[in-house]
């Protein structure tokens, strides 16, 4: 007989998705209501659904954050001539595009945190002070570092990605290698030790930096370490997406106020994005925690990979 879910909410679950659900389509009513839209780049761009739900699906599995999918893809849709999107016009849409996508997601991993199924053996229940102290901790460090970098940082972006994507690759790696290694009959750890609270407020400030960039980067560092560490996927994801989407919504206010969103391009890719971060939870879950870190850790790497090689063209 299965072991009855532990409840750790009065609110009935799915009910949190449903109330945000019921806000980001309010959300992307309004917008669509409000602002002109091209028609003819409309339909140029007919395929960026399909786009927003791939993209949203592969951020909200791993908690990387969408930009992780999208700045690849939009980069590669700008050198052959599908978009005409500026480096920082294809950040600024990112975030907003993850702004839909991640805060699905975000509610869905959030729901599951109060909602949680018995573990199987050599996996373990997140404890909700756990999810909340991790996430609070990064973003009271990374959100500030991202808001003053998009105001007033100047950095050479070519320099820091090529930094930046060694790294993920490095991390990628070292996921990958863990996974089938050390922590491949290892129990998963119940409980957030202090030491990694301190590695994750160290990756705070340089992860809203490179949020500001690159619309991704604190919510990969976040979820990478933790999978690394050995947390359960429900901790190290849905912690990563939930610091993603406060992330991209507070990211996506100086972009709007720049005027460096080409809005056609996240009114079509937004309804797919909200649609692949609510299919995103059950897609993890059944992958189950090896085959999900296996994966991640492999779209990191070759996505790094292919920025890389692009960028030194």
């Amino acid at each position: 007989m299965a072991a009855p879910e532990p409840r750790l909410s009065a609110l009935a679950p799915g009910r949190l998705v449903m109330v945000g659900g019921c806000v980001i389509a309010l959300a992307y009513a309004v917008m669509a209501a409000l602002i002109p839209l091209d028609g003819a780049l409309l339909a140029r761009l007919w395929f960026l659904p399909a786009i927003g739900v791939v993209g949203a699906i592969i951020a909200n599995t791993s908690g990387t954050g969408g930009g992780v999918v999208f700045v690849p893809v939009f980069n590669a849709l700008r050198e052959w001539g599908a978009m005409d999107l500026s480096p920082l016009q294809v950040v600024g849409v990112s975030m907003c595009i993850q702004s839909f996508g991640m805060t699905m997601g975000a509610l869905r991993w959030t729901d599951r945190l109060y909602h949680q199924s018995a573990p199987a053996p050599l996996h373990a229940l997140v404890r909700p002070r756990d999810f909340f102290t991790a996430s609070a901790l990064v973003l009271a460090l990374s959100l500030p570092a991202m808001l003053v970098t998009q105001r007033a940082a100047q950095f050479d972006q070519q320099a820091v990605l090529m930094g930046y994507k060694a790294f993920s690759i490095a991390l990628g790696l070292a996921l990958i290698t863990a996974t089938w290694t050390v922590n491949a009959k290892r129990p998963e750890k119940s409980r957030l030790e202090a030491v990694d609270l301190a590695v994750l407020a160290a990756l705070a400030i340089p992860g809203g930096i490179l949020t500001a960039l690159f619309s991704v980067g604190v919510g990969e560092l976040v979820a990478l370490y933790l999978f690394i560490r050995h947390y359960p996927v429900l901790l190290c994801t849905g912690a990563a997406c939930l610091i993603s989407s406060v992330s991209v919504l507070a990211g996506a206010v100086w972009h709007i106020e720049a005027g460096t969103v080409q809005w056609e391009v996240v009114l079509l890719a937004a309804p797919g994005a909200a649609l692949g971060g609510f299919l995103a939870r059950p897609i993890a879950l059944w992958l189950g925690a090896r085959r999900l870190k296996t994966l991640d850790g492999s779209w990191i790497v070759l996505s790094a990979l292919y920025l890389l090689w692009l960028n030194a063209r």
